[in-house]
């Protein structure tokens, strides 16, 4: 699919993907590589802008990250954001040191508003700053375009060349006109005209699964999630009864998800695709039994998955075709992306399974962040409950029970969750925050309930606001919304006797329990 594309190269920052998914919001397709990536490699994608990230060295020391001086002679424009700013900086000529006073925070910065960066920029504006080196002297070429009364370089620019550097995060919400900043250098400095639109991208999405399909057969892993279930709805649109979908029920979702399933995609629903349900769950529970280590559960489930989908697809035949449900930032963090480091094992990424023989993988979202991928699904007529649907694992509620997995477990978890979900609903907080469920503790407790001696277990709730999934913060739930769930989970829900609130930040946490 061709399409005009800007290029950030990461070197190890917290915010690679909060960069693309600015970008994106500029309606201009952007791509996360590594700092490592060939530069034949980078001028045969003939981006149009390439944006250097954040990092958490000083790249004045010996091993740090860097890139050569030909990055900036390609004739593309740059822009360099903190250590990528800095990096520029040295790299042409001028210095970086520690700096004698570290910035961190809401910052005043007062810019240059001639510069075409800052155009329609307020010359006194908030920034975030977030550095302990700093520019002490800007490269030859380069003018100083903003500054602070602690940072004499807070961004410099040698506009002949289109070589730009901030040293704040335009990127995060923090800096009040970041976004403006971006759009600037996308539009006024790239020459981009903001060609990356999604009713555009599903149909030609849809057109060119078309093409690649042809006669053939597909086969679809549907979990119901929100990915899986835009994935399946573009396949379904594009060839119809060629599709077949598989919703394996391991006994590890949401109180009446698989039903909810079911409705939606199976042979009484709007679309037009072959629906089997595969009532596995006395096999997941019975392969968990005993088992503790989060890690361990995740491979287990992930393994008995891969099974039964195998069984079921040897007796639908031969298939030409295997649908996933991958987005963009299971690419990035499975490794094949950027410089994240791997953080999960069950994302679906990186070709062929080895369990069975397709000809090839669609994976129709691999582009998209995940408020893409709803947008997408918008698009698609997908209703908006399960388009809004809350973030579900793909392990399900395996990971969100501490300890082993118990038949007795999961409906206890299964009901405290959907009392939560139902109170933050009736509460309209539901659309505010990012993502929230309730987990069940390996904690047990003595409790007194109807003048009676409990030993039960503790369930705790979390909720967080978040971006883009790769920080968040704890929501601010009023205390009465809380107490009401408290009151009604002891109530309602046998086994539990205490209610627990996450406080927990990501990092130092993961927005998932296990």
């Amino acid at each position: 699919m061709n399409r005009e594309k800007i290029i950030v190269i990461d070197f190890g920052g917290q915010y690679n993907q909060l960069v693309a998914r600015r970008v994106r919001e500029c309606s201009v397709y952007c791509e996360i590589y590594s700092y490592k990536t060939d530069l034949e490699q980078i001028k045969a994608m003939n981006p149009k802008g390439i944006i250097l990230t954040g990092g958490p060295n000083s790249c004045y020391e010996d091993g740090a990250p860097s890139c050569g001086k030909e990055l900036f002679r390609l004739g593309i424009p740059v822009l360099g954001l903190c250590y990528g700013a800095q990096l520029m900086m040295l790299t042409l000529g001028g210095r970086v040191c520690k700096a004698p006073v570290r910035e961190y925070g809401k910052i005043e910065v007062t810019v240059d508003k001639s510069s075409r960066l800052f155009g329609g920029v307020s010359e006194k504006t908030i920034c975030w700053m977030s550095h302990n080196d700093y520019i002490e002297t800007i490269a030859p070429g380069f003018q100083v375009i903003a500054r602070t009364p602690a940072c004499p370089v807070a961004a410099a620019q040698w506009e002949e060349r289109n070589l730009y550097a901030i040293q704040f995060h335009p990127e995060v919400l923090h800096t009040q006109e970041g976004t403006k900043m971006l759009h600037n250098f996308v539009y006024h400095v790239c020459g981009c005209t903001g060609t990356w639109k999604m009713d555009t991208f599903v149909e030609s999405g849809i057109q060119a699964i078309r093409r690649k399909v042809g006669s053939g057969k597909v086969l679809c892993a549907l979990s119901g999630g929100v990915d899986s279930s835009v994935a399946a709805v573009m396949l379904s649109k594009a060839v119809g009864s060629q599709l077949t979908c598989v919703f394996v029920d391991h006994g590890l979702l949401r109180k009446n998800e698989g039903d909810e399933v079911e409705e939606v995609f199976g042979p009484h629903g709007p679309y037009d695709l072959n629906f089997i349900r595969v009532n596995a769950q006395e096999r997941f529970y019975e392969k968990l039994k005993g088992v503790e280590e989060p890690e361990k559960k995740r491979k287990i489930i992930g393994g008995e998955f891969i099974r039964v989908f195998e069984e079921e697809a040897k007796k639908i035949g031969s298939v030409d075709f295997l649908v996933q449900g991958t987005i963009y930032p299971d690419v990035v963090e499975s490794g094949l992306g950027g410089e994240s480091a791997v953080i999960k094992s069950h994302h679906n990424v990186g070709g062929l399974p080895d369990y069975v023989d397709f000809r090839e993988v669609i994976e129709p979202l691999r582009d998209l962040f995940k408020d893409e991928v709803r947008r997408a699904g918008l698009e698609l007529g997908i209703p908006e409950k399960l388009v809004f649907r809350q973030p579900f694992p793909g392990p399900g509620l395996g990971i969100r029970i501490v300890g082993e997995v118990t038949p007795e477990k999961v409906v206890m978890v299964q009901e405290a969750d959907a009392i939560y979900r139902e109170e933050i609903a009736r509460a309209g907080l539901d659309k505010t925050i990012g993502q929230y469920f309730a987990a069940l503790t390996n904690m047990r407790s003595v409790g007194v309930m109807g003048d009676e001696r409990t030993y039960d277990y503790a369930v705790a709730l979390r909720a967080v606001n978040t971006v883009d999934f790769m920080t968040a913060e704890t929501a601010e739930i009023p205390f009465p919304v809380l107490t009401k769930v408290m009151n009604r989970i002891i109530n309602e829900v046998n086994g539990i006797n205490r209610v627990f609130y996450d406080l927990t930040s990501k990092p130092p946490g993961t927005i998932e329990f296990e």
